[in-house]
């Protein structure tokens, strides 16, 4: 496990020009590379046309490769000074939306400011990550292997997560337990709270259960079942695998898949973008994209590796970790191997704030490795 170092280096003087030839422009170059795969298939998604999805995917793309630049040229203090207000922030959009959030697709998830729409649980993903590396930087290891010393951390998670959880977006709730169990873990908190909170969580289920929404219980009921309802519920994913099988090894070329062209497919553009994927470019295709990611994700964990400071650690292990539950969640969702809970496939699928938030996490993930040798213990 990862543990708190006492160390001196302080390099809050590296200049602009430093930074710069510090970030890691092979990860960069993975990173335009999907997002560029991700607009030639919106592209394909439109029938050849830029409209309605590629343009705006594009411009979506550029903005959020600058706010990538930026991020990655700030010090990595600046986001543990403000971690927690960041959080809060955050937090508070999160009730904004309990309050008077847009209502899309039979979900109160969106803050409509008119001239955009922001998913404020998207951001949570970020901030949640800042604020738990902030809190375990801040604690020692005697507290950590305490169960008063984790309380806040699960408080920390558990608030965020319920308020998802009732929007309902049970998808992004499970993403937040997952990334915030994985930074735990980092911290060294041991195996048997693990396992207690899990056989809680099984005990729970029934309890759970009550709580869902009948449209929630039908996913997981389709999900076991696919063609117990194959012209509603399971029409997605009997088209899905349809359209997965038809691709055969090389697919059918750019622009000629049938499942997706003759709107077969649903959601072609979001959550199914890699079915329409698999579709045309067979599973040659699918397997250079998922090797394109693993690619992006092994440098996440590398850069965890190298880097020294404890905050940037963390804070790149759960960001990493976040990344990698887009990917694994929305390919074993179209497969069929998951119920089918919304979760698009970042850099490809479109939608706006996700590519905005994908895209920081990218930024603060290069500033934590840019500053991988200033360590520092309270800010």
């Amino acid at each position: 496990m990862f543990t708190v170092e006492e160390t001196a280096f302080d390099n809050r003087q590296m200049s602009l020009k430093d930074k710069f030839f510090n970030i890691s422009f092979s990860y960069i170059f993975f990173i335009l590379l999907i997002g560029l795969i991700g607009v030639g298939m919106l592209y394909s998604a439109g029938d050849g046309s830029w409209n309605p999805w590629a343009s705006k995917q594009f411009a979506r793309f550029v903005a959020g490769f600058f706010v990538l630049m930026i991020l990655a040229l700030i010090n990595i203090r600046f986001f543990a000074r403000y971690a927690y207000l960041f959080y809060f922030l955050t937090l508070a959009l999160l009730v904004a939306v309990e309050i008077f959030g847009h209502i899309g697709m039979g979900a109160q998830r969106w803050i409509d400011l008119g001239i955009i729409k922001i998913q404020p649980s998207e951001f949570m993903k970020i901030t949640l990550v800042l604020a738990l590396a902030k809190y375990f930087q801040n604690s020692a290891m005697r507290d950590i292997n305490s169960i008063k010393g984790i309380i806040p951390a699960v408080v920390m998670a558990g608030v965020p997560v319920l308020l998802i959880f009732l929007q309902p977006d049970l998808g992004t709730a499970l993403m937040l337990l997952f990334v915030s169990a994985a930074i735990l873990f980092a911290v060294g908190v041991e195996w048997w709270k693990f396992a207690v909170v899990g056989v809680v969580g099984v005990c729970s289920l029934p309890f759970l259960w009550y709580f869902l929404h009948d449209y929630q219980k039908n996913r997981i009921f389709t999900f076991l079942n696919p063609e117990r309802d194959p012209l509603g519920a399971g029409y997605h994913i009997i088209q899905s695998k349809i359209a997965l099988g038809s691709g055969g090894l090389f697919g059918k070329g750019f622009l000629d898949g049938t499942q997706s062209h003759l709107n077969f497919l649903p959601e072609k553009h979001t959550d199914f973008i890699f079915t329409m994927l698999a579709e045309e470019f067979g599973l040659t295709g699918s397997l250079f994209v998922l090797f394109l990611n693993m690619i992006l994700i092994a440098y996440g964990y590398i850069f965890a590796y190298k880097t020294n400071n404890y905050f940037g650690k963390l804070v790149i292990i759960g960001l990493n970790t976040n990344y990698f539950l887009y990917v694994f969640i929305n390919i074993a969702m179209v497969l069929g191997l998951l119920p089918v809970v919304g979760v698009p496939l970042p850099l490809i699928s479109y939608g706006g704030t996700v590519i905005l938030s994908i895209m920081a996490s990218f930024g603060i993930i290069l500033s934590a490795y840019v500053n991988r040798n200033d360590q520092f213990m309270h800010e």
